[in-house]
């Protein structure tokens, strides 16, 4: 079943196609995907990905991503390839390394054993002249966050981060292993009892599809389920190796 989200950017999309008076034929060639994939976003069978929409915002010229990725206070346009320097200068070269997508999870804010999964897609995009990050299957979809991605050469590390109307969130990642997961501490805010916010963070991990045997299941993941025991193990590597420090 299609998204609230997906089903807006399909309309946008048919009304561009109209617009410009060009086949669905002509569209895939020029956002460089296959016929089939633009067919399914359309109807719903699949997601939109965050690599699929900036292909298509390439190739129509138009923008389909609500909400759009905030600009960071202070952060200039980059030049064509290149990053701005407040996200490191990086070139799009540089750092195709990055791009695609991935399974996260993390320890549940409110406490407990339980895990919590969603999807993040990381992309080039043209407009901005950065990477950009947009999450997907998330359970609590008016949580979903997109925003920049900062590749500073001086710390070697990867910050992802949201800055909507001056709140942030920020997620601070290893570079790849040698597998390609990405072991880090995400720090945002908690939603607690009424309209209340507390500072939390805990560990995250971005692992590729590619590392997980089977069908991948999205939200909370509790103890006993089939992947509690190796995405406990992931996020248990975080602190244990360590790539990330949490004090007390």
């Amino acid at each position: 079943m299609s998204s609230n989200i997906d089903t807006n950017v399909a309309a946008l999309v048919r009304e561009a196609i109209a617009h410009k008076r060009m086949s669905r034929q002509q569209l895939a060639e020029q956002a460089r995907i296959s016929l089939s994939t633009l067919e399914k976003a359309l109807s719903g069978q699949r997601p939109f990905t965050l690599n699929t929409l900036v292909r298509l915002e390439d190739a129509l010229g138009v923008s389909l991503r609500s909400p759009q990725p905030v600009p960071l206070t202070g952060v200039t346009e980059g030049t064509p390839g290149v990053a701005p320097e407040e996200l490191g200068a990086y070139s799009r070269r540089a750092v195709n390394w990055l791009e695609g997508s991935y399974l996260v999870v993390r320890p549940v804010f409110s406490g407990g054993d339980a895990l919590y999964t969603y999807q993040t897609e990381i992309a080039w995009s043209e407009p901005h002249s950065h990477l950009v990050f947009r999450e997907g299957e998330r359970v609590d979809a008016e949580f979903t966050q997109n925003g920049a991605v900062s590749v500073p050469h001086q710390s070697g590390y990867v910050y992802l981060v949201t800055n909507r109307y001056g709140q942030y969130r920020l997620i601070v990642l290893t570079r790849p292993t040698i597998t390609g997961e990405m072991f880090g501490i995400i720090s945002s805010l908690q939603a607690t009892r009424g309209a209340h916010l507390m500072p939390v963070s805990t560990p995250i991990v971005f692992i590729p599809p590619k590392c997980m045997n089977g069908p991948i299941t999205y939200g909370s993941i509790e103890p006993g389920h089939q992947l509690y025991a190796p995405l406990k193990a992931y996020v248990d590597r975080t602190v244990d190796e360590p790539f990330a420090i949490l004090l007390k």
